[in-house]
């Protein structure tokens, strides 16, 4: 609690001042005092944690998710005694000392397997995504000897649903940012990706325009929806209960409702790491 109070201050004085001064960027961290369980009306907690934090929403707003509780809001908790491990999933348990239960999960949440070493899967998720073991945590999971967590069906969809219940309910038209922690090739440790957007767009395209010098632009496209998630995560805490964050400040871009974090994600034909 003691993060919420220190910002609420600043976010109420500085409110004024960002129209001010378009170079503020405010991250507001929201703090969850209950477990999230399935079924749960996840816009409504979302409502009731930034109330007790005394934050209001404003118009433009970014409220970034962490995939946990979207995915626990949404039934993605799965009872391991339910799941019988196939001949091939015993066999990679049996080589890589992990169990053969979450291999199972894994080969059956993905399209293809594209590393496999050191008891670490690298795949291909059935949404595009590129991770470890297929995005499937057992961390903050109740009973996470026998239960684990497996992506959103479609983060993109869950972000709209959201998004679109919190203007209804406040009348402000915010987006939705929904964040899971992934690897990255050559760097160690993890940083917070986006994995479902409503409402912005997730890459904001420099090509055609000029450099400082006046030398044209070709290539260069920053992912904002990227840079959003890696931001937030410098003010969620996965032992703080602070699974979302409101980020203000940041004038970007909106998108119609077909935006999708489809965007972001290279093609098989463009990517050198495969």
């Amino acid at each position: 609690m003691s993060i919420i109070n220190n910002n609420i201050n600043n976010n109420c004085n500085s409110s004024r001042t960002n129209k001010n001064n378009n170079n503020i960027i405010q991250i507001i961290p929201v703090h969850l005092s209950i477990d999230i369980k399935p079924q749960d009306n996840l816009d409504m907690v979302i409502l009731e944690s930034v109330k007790h934090a005394q934050v209001n929403l404003y118009d433009r707003d970014i409220v970034v998710i962490a995939q946990k509780i979207v995915s626990k809001a949404e039934g993605r908790i799965i009872n391991l005694d339910h799941i019988k491990p196939s001949a091939k999933s015993l066999a990679i348990a049996k080589e890589n000392d992990k169990d053969a239960r979450i291999v199972e999960l894994i080969l059956n949440e993905s399209k293809e397997i594209l590393r496999l070493i050191k008891g670490i899967l690298v795949v291909e998720t059935k949404q595009g995504f590129i991770c470890a073991n297929a995005g499937i945590d057992q961390s903050n999971v109740q009973d996470s000897h026998n239960h684990a967590l497996l992506l959103p069906v479609d983060a993109d969809r869950s972000a709209n649903k959201i998004r679109d219940s919190l203007r209804k309910k406040t009348g402000k038209d915010v987006a939705v940012v929904i964040t899971d922690t992934f690897g990255r090739p050559f760097r160690e440790g993890q940083t917070n990706v986006a994995i479902g957007i409503a409402g912005i767009e997730p890459i904001k395209s420099y090509i055609g325009t000029t450099d400082m010098y006046g030398k044209k632009l070709k290539v260069t496209e920053i992912a904002i929806a990227d840079e959003i998630a890696s931001a937030a995560e410098l003010s969620m805490g996965k032992s703080d209960r602070v699974p979302i964050v409101i980020l203000r400040g940041y004038k970007y871009q909106k998108a119609d409702e077909k935006s999708s974090i489809s965007k972001i994600i290279r093609s098989k034909e463009k990517d050198l790491f495969r």
